[in-house]
């Protein structure tokens, strides 16, 4: 026999027996799986319990870096503790910490030929400006593109020299009223500040045009879901206060605005007006913890490996502009009962009752509940990048985001990452053969949820979820919407998967599964992509951290690799997501590009064809 196919037949041979062996357990266990023990017993009552006290109004919302998530991690330390866990981190808390908001400071200035501005009235710094001064002539822009496709040509630095200069630009684009303008990708902010220091801009003043805005007012200061700031000022001001510094050109912003918006061709000028301006932004941080405890397993061979089972406890405080509420303009206490009281109360019954069955267990269990999901995925990505178990050994991780709003119409759940290992679906069909209710098959290993940082780590991940509503990120997120018998339901088919995986003689296979594709600040998608999953969180300094890399995508077959830092493409410099996002959107399908990348502190030079 040729080798080549003798080869292949051993190994075709290996993944049959591996099935074999998997399925041989996998049924052994469901016919010994006569529930759990009696003591063991999932409860609609405490699942109740649970989320009342989670949901109440004495936790305010549970934001990161409040003293009320902080009593939250208590309780669920201290219940994990009176369940027999041991802690992991300190005393089962991991610290990281966050920006929790931003203020502004004493020294924020603007003063233009007479006129001096007042703070919140005339001109206001953004939340991500850097801080710093700037004495400077103002150019204007128009809408600050430069953009060259064969499908949009435009360019407002063409005729102008920004050095060393206040760039002055409108808010938006002069197509506001097309749905499918090819200005969208480029019209928010972070674009255009990136754009205007390319071209050597020391500091950038934003104009709200009336298409966009009729009354003059300002943009409200939000905090970001991270900490990476613009690298030079960026001030919002008024349409008046523009007026000003528009007086020696005899041009004023709403002849401007109507001019592009009606030529559609740009329109830039020096204005020979010198602006002297202070950004002072105030960053306040605080330090917030996921809770970690764990079961250890009984097997000598598979107790070193370890499954996680794991939800975030934080929500949204009292709500407010920027803390994704969907009610911004509502100061109230977004309970979050089913985001995600309910997911951490399904992580906390399960431990309290597998910890009652720790004898079957072989492969230990750890049972983490994360801080800082809603302002960016931050206390998973945290717990990847300093885990308290060495990352190679855990095999599996269980998710839990909204399990608590069950569609008894429907009468299904969502589990997600079905395709992240070889093994997954068919072990869950063995499982759903007797359930009252409908399991829905997800492969994609990504979303936006906490097990997208495991994924990303080649863990096979199971993301359980009970579907949107009207009350997600609302004040009426609360207990009374709660379905705890259909919880309990689901927490025995999680009890019974998270059972079956941690009792199979082979650990699950990982496979890749779900498209890996970003969609730019304005919802569109972009027309290219390197195939990677980038460091949301903006937790890299030197420039954008790659998190994991789609298999034989352009990143892949380029030779980029999971851990490089993404430092420039094509020469322009690439600091965080924002300016990756905006590079993104200056290229073509087909394109061969430059990216360079730091690999373990060594700078490298990779070329990609898009």
């Amino acid at each position: 026999m040729n080798k080549k196919i003798a080869a292949n037949c051993y190994n075709i041979g290996n993944v049959f027996m591996r099935f074999i062996s998997i399925f041989i357990s996998a049924i052994f266990f469901i016919s010994s799986l006569s529930v759990l023990g009696q003591k063991a017993q999932i409860t609609a009552r405490d699942f109740h319990e649970y989320i009342q006290f989670l949901a109440s109004d004495s936790l305010k919302g549970r934001k990161p870096g409040t003293p009320e998530i902080n009593v939250a991690a208590n309780y669920i330390r201290d219940h994990f503790k009176e369940a027999g866990l041991s802690m992991m981190g300190e005393a089962g808390f991991q610290w990281f910490e966050i920006v929790t908001d931003v203020s502004l400071g004493l020294n924020n200035r603007f003063l233009v030929e007479g006129f001096d501005g007042r703070l919140k009235k005339d001109f206001i710094p953004l939340s991500f400006s850097s801080n710093s001064s700037v004495n400077a002539s103002v150019v204007f822009a128009g809408y600050g593109f430069d953009v060259s496709l064969d499908s949009l040509k435009w360019n407002d630095y063409q005729t102008i020299d920004v050095k060393n200069k206040w760039v002055m630009i409108f808010r938006a684009d002069p197509d506001l009223d097309n749905a499918d303008s090819k200005f969208i990708p480029y019209g928010d902010i972070r674009s255009k500040v990136l754009t205007a220091k390319d071209k050597g801009a020391a500091g950038l003043l934003l104009v709200t045009p009336k298409a966009l805005e009729k009354e003059d007012k300002l943009m409200p200061l939000a905090i970001e879901n991270n900490e990476i700031t613009a690298g030079i000022p960026i001030l919002n001001i008024t349409r008046e206060t523009a007026n000003n510094i528009l007086k020696r050109s005899g041009l004023n912003t709403d002849t401007l605005e109507r001019f592009i918006m009606n030529k559609k061709v740009p329109m830039s000028f020096e204005t020979g007006t010198v602006v002297r301006a202070t950004a002072d932004v105030v960053q306040k941080r605080a330090k917030t913890a996921n809770v970690i405890a764990f079961i250890e397993g009984n097997d000598i061979m598979l107790k070193n490996e370890y499954l996680v089972v794991g939800g975030h406890y934080d929500h949204l405080g009292f709500g407010g502009p920027g803390s994704g509420s969907r009610m911004p303009d509502t100061n109230a206490i977004h309970h979050g009962a089913d985001d995600n009281a309910s997911g951490t109360a399904m992580v906390m019954e399960l431990a309290k009752i597998l910890a009652l069955e720790k004898g079957k267990i072989k492969r230990s269990l750890i049972f983490v509940t994360f801080s800082a999901e809603e302002i960016g995925l931050l206390g998973s990505k945290y717990f990847i990048d300093h885990p308290p178990v060495d990352l190679k050994k855990i095999k599996a991780m269980f998710n839990f985001d909204m399990v608590g709003r069950f569609d008894k119409e429907k009468n299904a759940i969502s589990l997600g990452g079905t395709g992240t290992s070889l093994e997954t679906d068919s072990l869950l069909r063995l499982l759903e053969a007797n359930l009252s209710f409908k399991v829905v098959h997800s492969s994609d290993g990504y979303g936006p949820s906490d097990h997208a940082a495991f994924y990303s780590s080649n863990i096979p991940v199971f993301y359980f979820n009970t579907g949107a509503h009207t009350d997600y990120h609302t004040p009426f997120d609360d207990t009374d919407k709660i379905d705890f018998d259909a919880e309990k339901k689901i927490g025995d088919f999680a009890a019974a998967c998270i059972l079956m995986v941690d009792t199979l003689p082979k650990t699950l296979t990982f496979k890749e599964s779900g498209k890996k594709e970003n969609s730019n600040r304005s919802g569109r998608k972009l027309k290219v992509t390197l195939g990677i999953m980038p460091d949301f969180a903006g937790l890299e300094k030197k420039g954008l951290g790659v998190d994991g890399v789609t298999k034989d995508g352009p990143a892949d077959k380029g030779g980029l690799k999971k851990g490089d830092i993404i430092t420039r493409i094509n020469g322009m410099t690439v600091g965080n997501i924002y300016e990756y996002m905006s590079r993104l959107q200056k290229l073509k399908h087909g394109m061969i590009v430059n990216v360079e990348v730091l690999r373990e502190e060594e700078p490298t030079v990779l070329i990609i064809s898009l």
